[in-house]
């Protein structure tokens, strides 16, 4: 997870906004699909866990 972390944070591509953005949709989905009393897929905890450690990486809370 940490190769990860690192190399999206490092990206120069990928805007603040872009981190902000992608971890709010992350959040919104798992949000709805808990509402729905169904199983949160791993793979969207990992992700929402590296968008947010290489946002707070770059600088962000």
């Amino acid at each position: 997870m940490k190769v990860e972390v690192d190399r999206l944070a490092a990206d120069p591509r990928i805007t603040d906004y872009d981190f902000w953005r992608s971890l709010k949709n992350v959040n919104n989905e798992i949000f709805h699909i808990a509402n729905n009393n169904e199983p949160i897929p791993f793979d969207m905890i990992r992700w929402r866990a590296i968008l947010k450690q290489a946002r707070m990486k770059r600088g962000h809370a």
